[in-house]
Order: structure tokens, then C-alpha cells, then sequence
């Protein structure tokens, strides 16, 4: 390389070095500090979406799959966090100023676990804080997003939305034909049976397959016993619907599934209207910017943020272990 193109070499790297110490104090000078390292009394901040003077309407947002992963927020402050949802409900269940919560669910599901907890923590706010909750269906609310939608004391989805996908599946790949065209001899010590059960190099066998479909039978039967008890449905009516299959917003409002049509702003405006509280303030829950989410806002800013590339470090993240989901995909 010549002294020309390790000249222009060098000019670049500086440049991107300042560039980069721009873009970061630029949004070191554009931060409120003393909302940052501030405590507040709540957990969450509160963004108003329509001012009020009588009343509060709490919108949380569920967005992506239910796992209780835990995202590292250095590089990814958006993902949906377990932990916070649930604790968000709580947050709004129990301050006295607050007067109906809305659940904006945007999901295709998730874990079966996690699932349940947001479910009982629903019926858990009705019940000892008597405050009624909505849904309002995004563009997804299926498997696991019904789930957690059923026992809310309204439903509203878009005409548009896909929802239903009322079932339990396990997946997990048998890659024996290619380890044996390969050459590859997978050698197992187990203390029993059934502990290499799934095993992505070997074939199912008759009673494995039994075993594990009895649980997913068990876990079927529990979404269905939430949607009668939710809904207020027959069980035989529910479990003609519950065969797996998605819904559209108006095939579900047809078949008893989501109470009425409508967007976000109807589902507001249909609570205030229920509640008598038409000059109600609306507002929804932010996380509470700390340092690191504040960091990891700063390195995005720089880079760029590259949704195909924090989803894979998502995927690479989880365990490949089969586990039961109520989860609709494509």
C-alpha cells in the first residue's frame, strides 16, 4: 500500500472518530441530567398522549413476542421486558389516581409461563383494585396475545388484525438423516429414558411423542378453560374455534371472540365513555431513563440501529431447548 492510500486511510478512521465523538456529545448536551439520575416516586414515567383534567387513563404497550428474556438494553432499549410489563400493570392497578388501564397488545404470543403470569396479574389488578381493563388489538394479537386478552372486561381489535391462534405447539428438529450422511456419531449418557427426549439426532419414538402430546393436551386445556371463563363461552363452542387457525378483526368480532371494532383512539374513547370521564387525561408508562439505557441510546445514535441484527442476537441469545408456546408464526 502506498503513502497516498495509507494517508487516506488515516483521514478516514479520523474522521470517523470525529463523527462519532459528535454524534455522542450531541446527545450527551440534548440530555436532561436531572431527569436522569432523578428517583422518582414511580417506577415508570408518564408520557401524556391526551390531556385531561378529570380522571387517568393508563395505556401499557405489549409489543413482540412474551418471553421472559431480559434484554440487555445496551443494545436494544425497545424489546419487550417481561419484568416491566408486569410490573407496569401492577404500577397502574395500585395508584389511587388512575381510573381504567388499556392494554395495547401487538403479539404473535409467546412462552406458556409467561403467558399465564400476565393473565393472572390482569385478574389479580380487577380483582383487588377494581379498575376495569381494555384491550386494544394491534396488527398481531394471536395465541398467547388472546391469551392474556380474554379475561379483560372489553376487547377491540382492527378489522385487520390477526388474532385467534388458539393452541399450544412444541417444535424442535430430528437432524439424525444428516448426521448419518455426514458421518457424525452423537454419543448420550442419560440416567433414564426419556431425558434425551427431543433430541435433535434421533427419531421420536411412538411413546415419547404420546408422552409429550398429553402435555400439550394439558396446557390446551387450560387456554380453553381461560377463554370460557373469560368470554363466558361455552366450552364446545370454544374448542370448534380453538383449532389453531387465525382470525381476522371481523371474523372474530363475528364469532364472539373480541367485543367490538376499532382502532387505539376508540378503545380510549369507548372507556372514557364507559367510565362518565370524557375530559379524562390519557397517558402511557415509559421506562425510567437510567444511565445505561441512556448508553445504549447514545450507541445507537452512532451506529445506527439495525432491527434484523438485534433480533439475531435475540435468537442467538435464547436456548435451542423445545419448549411448549402459545405462539403463532408463519
Amino acid at each position: 500500500m502506498n503513502k497516498k492510500r495509507w494517508f487516506a486511510l488515516l483521514a478516514a478512521v479520523v474522521l470517523f472518530v470525529l463523527s462519532s465523538g459528535f454524534q455522542l456529545m450531541t446527545s450527551v448536551a440534548s440530555t436532561n441530567f436531572e431527569q436522569l439520575f432523578a428517583f422518582p416516586e414511580s417506577k415508570f414515567q408518564e408520557e401524556v398522549i391526551e390531556e385531561g383534567a378529570n380522571g387517568k387513563i393508563v395505556v401499557l404497550h405489549l409489543d413482540g413476542v412474551i418471553q421472559d428474556t431480559a434484554p440487555s438494553s445496551l443494545l436494544n432499549t425497545t424489546s419487550y421486558n417481561h419484568r416491566t410489563f408486569l410490573e407496569m400493570i401492577e404500577e397502574a392497578g395500585s395508584d389511587p389516581s388512575v381510573d381504567g388501564i388499556i392494554l395495547r397488545v401487538n403479539t404473535p404470543g409467546g412462552g406458556v409461563v409467561e403467558s399465564a403470569e400476565i393473565h393472572d396479574k390482569i385478574i389479580a389488578v380487577q380483582e383487588e383494585y377494581e379498575k376495569p381493563i381494555y384491550v386494544s388489538m394491534g396488527n398481531t394479537a394471536a395465541s398467547g396475545g388472546y391469551y392474556i386478552s380474554a379475561p379483560a372486561d372489553k376487547i377491540v381489535a382492527h378489522p385487520a388484525t390477526l388474532t385467534g391462534s388458539i393452541g399450544v405447539i412444541m417444535q424442535g428438529y430430528d437432524l439424525s438423516g444428516l448426521a448419518d450422511n455426514l458421518g457424525i456419531e452423537v454419543n448420550t449418557i442419560k440416567s433414564g429414558e426419556y431425558k434425551d427426549i427431543m433430541s435433535t439426532f434421533r427419531e421420536m419414538t411412538d411413546e415419547e411423542r404420546e408422552l409429550l402430546q398429553t402435555m400439550i393436551d394439558d396446557m390446551y386445556a387450560e387456554f380453553v378453560q381461560v377463554i370460557v371463563d373469560g368470554r363466558g363461552m361455552a366450552e364446545g363452542k370454544v374448542r370448534e374455534l380453538a383449532d389453531g387457525r387465525v382470525y381476522t378483526g371481523n371474523q372474530a368480532k363475528e364469532n364472539g371472540l373480541v367485543d367490538e371494532l376499532g382502532t387505539l383512539e376508540d378503545t380510549i374513547a369507548m372507556l372514557k365513555e364507559d367510565l362518565e370521564l370524557a375530559n379524562a387525561q390519557v397517558v402511557k408508562y415509559n421506562n425510567s431513563l437510567g444511565f445505561e439505557q441512556f448508553l445504549g441510546m447514545s450507541v445507537q445514535s452512532i451506529f445506527g440501529k439495525d432491527d434484523e441484527l438485534v433480533n439475531m442476537l435475540e435468537i442467538v441469545q435464547e436456548s435451542n431447548t423445545p419448549r411448549a408456546m402459545y405462539l403463532y408464526s408463519n
